[in-house]
């Protein structure tokens, strides 16, 4: 976010700074106990433009002027036009990655690595892989999620362990992917590329899965009970939808191969994802024509250009949904394409507007130098950060925030310490964005108990993913590896790590 300059002399006292913060926690609350799981489908949005009202009611009766304010909010939305056109063409993506069969022969090889002695390991395997294709933990748990939550318990398995590998596995794909909408809006905040921010993120994530999976494996093989003929029912089932619907090989990976190439290849993200997703539809139409032709509305007697045409853009904008008869194959193979991302849009544009008029008014600046008061190491300056995201996971309850916010709000501290804009990108990742799952009243934590039908103070203690990640960072900012400075990096290209 451009900095303002506040054009009042004096800044607000904390008291006002923290009046409008303490609204959004109000608000965001009501809208948890009254709307669930969908308050971020709506509700949210409203809550931060209430706040902002008061945050630009307190500003201009403290002596800013509106056009101070209107001119926070255009230089901050014109700064989210990057992220936002890629979280458009991750729908795009998905859409045509699911009528191609590439999502479901992500789901079907991930699913021939379940063995009951290794199950909680596999699971987040499984997992992740799922959500490192896709970019959702949303959508990766409440799909293979919801299947692996009752083969884990029907092996004998706690469900609080089981559901903390199948997060552990979603979040860590979530918090990797190229296609997740905060992995690109905390690139976005924090001021560096999305692949740079990927890439140093490996330093604190891949330790952590690490250490993840070699607790899932010790609890597995410790605690499963085998129950082989349960596994071979469901491998079954699954294996016959989607080889019924599919034609599922390995040429079908040609197009993530191709993505992938072209991220080590430095295209630009939103470039290298509308490419991938028109490869998407040519897999398609070459490897699924039947499929292709099930799913085509146009009416009899159209050509198959004609069919493959409609299919392939319907995937892309509009919703995508597969017919196979079983009913756990139809919840996993289900798309919205460009439209579903839509909400996460709204919500990125309002959290911004927020955080524009907190700014333009003087009041970030007020809450940011007491929340830096003291502060002279890095470890210092890093501890905080890690601090105010789980702050705002707590009290403002959505995740969105936690990563938007404390990132607007510390991004110039980084930059006065020397340190190099990836360095912020990543803690609020570490700290933000895999936390947010913890918390009961977090929109995450009500959204995946719900899915999982386990309450969150149930999985909370398991996510060992979710919890060694902003110790991990923690760690990394103490012993000052791979703490890159500014200096360090303009003597590198944007996507190296030093």
């Amino acid at each position: 976010m451009k900095k303002v300059t506040p054009s009042v002399q004096k800044l607000p006292s904390l008291g006002l700074s923290l009046m409008p913060v303490l609204a959004l926690i109000g608000l965001l609350a009501a809208d948890v106990i009254a709307f669930g799981e969908d308050s971020s489908y709506g509700a949210n949005q409203i809550a931060m433009l209430l706040a902002a009202l008061v945050a630009g009611g307190i500003g201009m009766i403290q002596g800013t002027k509106w056009d101070t304010m209107s001119k926070a909010m255009s230089n901050s939305v014109a700064q989210t036009t990057e992220a936002l056109l890629i979280l458009l063409m991750i729908g795009a993506l998905s859409g045509t990655w699911l009528l191609a069969g590439i999502i479901p022969a992500f789901i079907h090889y991930g699913l021939q690595v379940l063995e009951p002695g290794i199950f909680l390991f596999a699971a987040c395997i499984i997992c992740g892989v799922l959500s490192l294709a896709t970019g959702s933990s949303w959508g990766t748990v409440g799909t293979i999620g919801i299947a692996l939550i009752g083969i884990g318990t029907a092996l004998g398995l706690s469900p609080g362990w089981i559901a903390g590998a199948i997060i552990s596995g979603a979040y860590f794909g979530d918090k990797m992917s190229p296609l997740s909408d905060t992995t690109n809006i905390a690139a976005t905040v924090g001021g560096t590329d999305l692949f740079t921010h990927i890439r140093y993120m490996t330093i604190t994530t891949v330790p952590s899965l690490v250490i993840a999976l070699l607790v899932f494996l010790v609890v597995g093989f410790g605690g499963a009970a085998a129950d082989g003929n349960f596994e071979a029912s469901f491998a079954s089932e699954l294996g016959n939808a989607v080889f019924g619907t599919f034609n599922i090989h390995a040429g079908l990976f040609v197009a993530p191969i191709a993505v992938l190439v072209m991220i080590t290849k430095k295209v630009p993200a939103a470039a290298a994802l509308f490419i991938g997703a028109i490869l998407g539809a040519l897999t398609a139409i070459i490897f699924q024509p039947n499929l292709i032709m099930n799913q085509s509305t146009v009416g009899e007697g159209a050509s198959f250009a004609m069919m493959a045409f409609e299919t392939s853009i319907q995937a892309m904008a509009l919703d995508t949904q597969i017919i196979t008869g079983s009913e756990l194959a139809d919840a996993l193979l289900n798309s919205s394409g460009m439209a579903g991302m839509l909400n996460t849009v709204w919500l990125i544009l309002c959290a911004t507007i927020f955080g524009s008029i907190m700014q333009a008014t003087g009041m970030l600046q007020s809450i940011t130098n007491a929340i830096l008061k003291g502060v002279g190491t890095t470890f210092s300056l890093v501890a905080r950060s890690v601090g105010t995201c789980l702050a705002f996971n707590v009290l403002a309850s959505d995740q969105y925030l936690a990563i938007i916010v404390p990132g607007n709000m510390l991004k110039d501290a980084y930059e006065e310490q020397g340190l190099a804009p990836e360095n912020l990108s990543r803690t609020l990742e570490d700290s933000g964005t895999v936390t947010s799952v913890l918390i009961p009243w977090n929109t995450c934590g009500v959204a995946q108990s719900g899915i999982l039908g386990i309450s969150t103070w149930t999985y909370l203690p398991y996510c060992i993913f979710n919890w060694i990640s902003p110790i991990m960072t923690l760690i990394v900012a103490a012993t000052g590896f791979k703490v890159r400075s500014l200096t360090e990096a303009k003597k590198t290209i944007p996507t190296a790590i030093n």
